[in-house]
């Protein structure tokens, strides 16, 4: 401060007006238009679960297992394919992978085993699958490659990795598949930033021997903008009119799992949009967004909305897995 010039202390009615003009202009920012046409697009097809075409809430599969971050694709001959986690009587998660041809009754067909997590899923365009996950102890990603559906359902993968900490020495995981261009797969995920605080990753993986990954600083700041001051974590990136987009977890609070909000990222611009997904209860709290595109049950072109309800802000009924799924066409 200059020394020819002192504070003066404001009013509360300054105080109170000053308070209400910050509110107005964050209430502006959420209603204002969307970063992009596509961004207004997933945000007006992913946006209301009381207009979608189907809808599950508590996601099971038939063991009773709980379907927890589950993602969802779909196989050529239509079959619908889950990756999930599950905290079992062992105290630790195992990440499984499960059939259905309805979207809401799931056959549990492979336990990927005892610390495994957070897993992702992708058409390897050779024709196999490739399989994703966050992998104790020391929190870090594993890569896994299968020749063939069966492969994948039997576990019996043909390649693998497990990647080294580059960016934190305590955890990198929550891992998406983005593109295999050849011999190389890209991904995102996050890394727990001076071991306290999720922030973004890119990384490479060629060959199943060589991998690099770096952080995202723009993702990061775009989310930051919207006063995530807790964790950034998890994302799903999908492509919709002719343009990359990426649904992603951020947490407004820290150790505050009712405070985790949905975005909806535009990597062209580095800007996000705040997405308000109502429920048929009213939930407050979303974590885990995952996307999809595929044929739905009835045979309709549509994009698919998967998502964690935490207890700290669900509803009656609607804590645990949610999915939905709603026609490109309405």
């Amino acid at each position: 401060m200059s020394p020819s010039r002192r504070a003066v202390p404001l009013s509360a009615a300054v105080v109170l007006a000053l308070a209400l003009v910050v509110a107005l202009l964050q209430v502006g920012r959420a209603d204002a238009a969307p970063v992009s046409a596509a961004a207004g697009r997933l945000a007006e097809l992913a946006g209301d679960a009381r207009e979608a075409d189907g809808s599950a809430y508590g996601l099971r599969d038939d063991t009773g297992r709980t379907m927890d971050a589950a993602e969802i694709r779909q196989a050529d001959d239509g079959t619908y394919l889950a990756v999930y986690h599950t905290v079992l009587d062992d105290g630790r998660f195992h990440a499984a992978v499960a059939t259905s041809t309805d979207l809401t009754t799931w056959t549990r067909r492979h336990d990927f085993g005892p610390g495994t997590h957070q897993a992702t899923l992708a058409r390897d365009p050779a024709g196999g699958w490739l399989l994703a996950f966050e992998r104790d102890p020391r929190n870090h990603m594993a890569i896994r490659g299968y020749a063939d559906l069966d492969d994948l359902l039997t576990g019996n993968a043909r390649r693998s990795f497990d990647a080294p900490l580059t960016l934190s020495r305590c955890a990198e995981g929550t891992p998406s598949i983005t593109a295999v261009r050849g011999d190389t797969i890209e991904l995102t995920g996050h890394y727990r930033s001076g071991c306290d605080v999720d922030r973004q990753l890119r990384a490479t993986l060629t060959d199943f021997t060589t991998w690099h990954a770096e952080p995202d600083t723009a993702l990061d700041t775009a989310l930051r903008a919207w006063g995530s001051g807790g964790n950034i974590g998890d994302r799903s990136p999908v492509r919709l009119d002719g343009r990359d987009l990426v649904l992603i977890e951020g947490q407004r609070l820290r150790d505050d799992f009712a405070s985790w909000r949905t975005y909806v990222y535009d990597p062209r611009l580095r800007r996000a949009d705040l997405l308000s997904i109502r429920t048929h209860g009213g939930s407050t709290a979303l974590a885990n967004p995952s996307v999809s595109l595929l044929t739905a049950p009835d045979g309709e072109p549509s994009l698919l909305v998967s998502a964690f309800i935490p207890s700290e802000g669900a509803a009656d009924g609607e804590a645990g897995q949610m999915l939905f799924w709603r026609s490109l066409a309405g």
